[in-house]
């Protein structure tokens, strides 16, 4: 077969690394794991300074393969190549990247799938529930690893979003800028009300058995495929729907009288990542992460007051949303802006004309590529 060269703004052929933590990790739910692994990549080179280090925070779905390829015949590079790379936003000429597998996931990372070392069988339901937080902690340790005392940035979408802003909060001295991208302070009712359907269809199906199917050498793969359908169509607009599939068939006619049944092009397209999600993700770390997603509230401990909370940050925030985004709106966004201009911290914001729904900010929509790209280069500027 014949390989297409990689592009010069490609960060490559990548190769997933694992690390291995002997110690305990407490947790903010009172109990710990006593070990853990950490999947992870890394692009660009670390200064002989360590300034340059960037954490990348993944959303729900997401993991460590962020940008590049694992081997030539790859399809589809990492979930944020169209950041990640030399002369791109996040310049890897210029950066030295981390992109992790949070604890909690499935993609290598010590999670519900791993073998619980008290029972010899996968946690599976057992695993302890997370919080944002507890990633924070586990991202430390990987921060001690390399020997980073600050991070030049720590940048996520979404849930890493929330990462992010939890450590400005947690760590104010351990990041010097924080970028938010399609997030929010704490989710609204209907985005619980959401999750709770998805973890619903999960739960109801017959091979979920009380979410050890793994013992029961299964999966719940109907369960998982229907709240991906549930999630995916959320993360999209109205508009950038018509715009994709509009009423175009699939299959079959929509005449009175025709034969066989009628498909719609959308019908398909949900069937399809349903199916492919079903058989790549993780029921119970779906569950785990959509709860952890819907626990998070900044400003919780500090008497619901987000003004409070970020008195706390001592880094340079860029906040970002989308205007068709409804699932994380950007009046979510504008609520993060209003609270760090009321606290006297450095914010830029950047509301971007996209219909892509929650997704655009992981489209490289050009406006949004200039903003993200113009902000990193004021990043490498304090380097």
């Amino acid at each position: 077969m014949t390989h297409q060269p990689e592009q010069q703004d490609s960060v490559g052929i990548v190769t997933p690394q694992t690390l291995h933590f002997d110690q305990p990790l407490a947790l903010s739910c009172g109990r710990s794991l006593p070990e853990h692994d950490i999947v992870f990549e890394t692009y660009g080179e670390l200064n002989a300074a360590r300034s340059n280090a960037i954490l990348i925070c993944h959303a729900l779905s997401g993991h460590h393969h962020a940008a590049g390829r694992h081997h030539p015949d790859e399809r589809k590079p990492g979930w944020w190549d169209s950041c990640i790379g030399p002369g791109k936003p996040i310049d890897t000429n210029v950066f030295f990247v981390l992109s992790i597998n949070n604890i909690g996931g499935c993609h290598g990372s010590t999670g519900p799938t791993s073998t619980n070392p008290e029972t010899g069988k996968p946690w599976g339901p057992d695993f302890p529930p997370l919080r944002c937080r507890d990633w924070v902690e586990s991202q430390r340790l990987m921060m001690a690893h390399f020997g980073i005392e600050q991070w030049a940035a720590i940048i996520g979408g979404s849930l890493g979003g929330m990462q992010a802003m939890r450590w400005a909060l947690e760590y104010p001295d351990a990041m010097r800028h924080c970028v938010v991208i399609a997030s929010a302070m704490k989710l609204s009712a209907q985005n619980i009300a959401f999750n709770e359907i998805a973890r619903n269809a999960i739960c109801s199906d017959p091979n979920f058995h009380q979410g050890r199917y793994l013992e029961h050498d299964t999966l719940p793969r109907q369960g998982l495929a229907l709240a991906r359908m549930i999630g995916h169509v959320t993360y999209l607009s109205d508009d950038g729907m018509k715009e994709k599939f509009g009423r175009d068939l699939k299959a079959g006619d929509l005449k009175l009288g025709s034969q066989g049944p009628v498909e719609f092009q959308v019908e398909s397209y949900l069937r399809h990542q349903g199916s492919r999600f079903a058989e790549s993700f993780d029921a119970n770390t779906y569950l785990l992460m959509t709860k952890a997603l819907d626990y998070y509230d900044l400003a919780r401990e500090y008497d619901d007051d987000p003004v409070a909370a970020f008195s706390h940050a001592k880094c340079r925030f860029m906040v970002m949303s989308f205007t068709s985004d409804w699932r994380f709106a950007p009046d979510r966004s504008r609520e993060i802006v209003d609270a760090l201009v009321a606290a006297g911290k450095s914010v830029s914001y950047a509301e971007i004309e996209a219909n892509h729904g929650h997704d655009a900010f992981l489209i490289p929509i050009p406006r949004y590529m200039a903003v993200f790209n113009a902000y990193m280069k004021r990043v490498a500027e304090g380097l």
